[in-house]
């Protein structure tokens, strides 16, 4: 006939060869048959030695699946490992062809920029030679004319001891005899006389 006995947690782990922690968690999963009394764990047992067995069997199942939750655990964190490795190397490779596309391309912005000046001094030289072809001769300019008013010819004239119908007789034949000191606009009437030498008419 087999009995069951109460003991306590620390009875348990001896008699079943085990941890206390192992007790506890066999009661936490329902392996074990437990009660509180008094604020304290207690823990039915089966005196026969199948049962014994049979928790000593459980224990080593427990023992194998841990084992077997490191080994795989293990392995994650290799597995881990491995793909952190691989992404440093890559990060390592990726970070060594930016600075080498960094570079790469410092070094044509400069031939670039070589070339560039290399074409602006080319064009302003040529834009100097053909300038110096065809800059076409700038021709003086001839100095401004200036003009004297009939009143001032008028008193030249006097000088010259001429009387006013002298002086009329002069001015329409040097403008019937086309004299360039006297300019005759037919729209105003009016008559221009450049301010020159008049000592013919003396």
């Amino acid at each position: 006939m087999t009995l069951e006995r109460l003991v306590t947690t620390a009875q348990a782990a001896e008699i079943l060869g085990i941890s206390l922690q192992g007790v506890h968690y066999r009661i936490k999963n329902n392996q074990l048959k437990s009660i509180k009394q008094s604020g304290k764990t207690y823990v039915y047992l089966w005196d026969d030695n199948s049962k014994k067995e049979g928790y000593s069997t459980s224990l080593e199942e427990v023992a194998q699946r841990k084992e077997e939750e490191n080994i795989y655990i293990e392995k994650v964190i290799e597995s881990k490992d491995e793909q952190i490795l691989l992404l440093r190397k890559s990060v390592k490779w990726l970070r060594r062809q930016y600075q080498e596309e960094i570079e790469r391309l410092e070094k044509n912005q400069d031939k670039i920029i070589s070339v560039f000046d290399s074409e602006i001094k080319l064009l302003q030289s040529a834009f100097n030679e053909m300038r110096a072809i065809y800059k076409p001769e700038l021709k003086p300019l001839s100095p401004k004319k200036k003009f004297i008013s009939l009143v001032d010819f008028t008193s030249l004239m006097k000088t010259y001891k001429k009387t006013d119908k002298e002086i009329k007789i002069l001015i329409l034949k040097a403008i019937k005899n086309a004299d360039k000191r006297f300019i005759y606009n037919k729209h105003t009437k009016k008559v221009l006389i450049l301010d020159e030498d008049f000592s013919d008419f003396k």
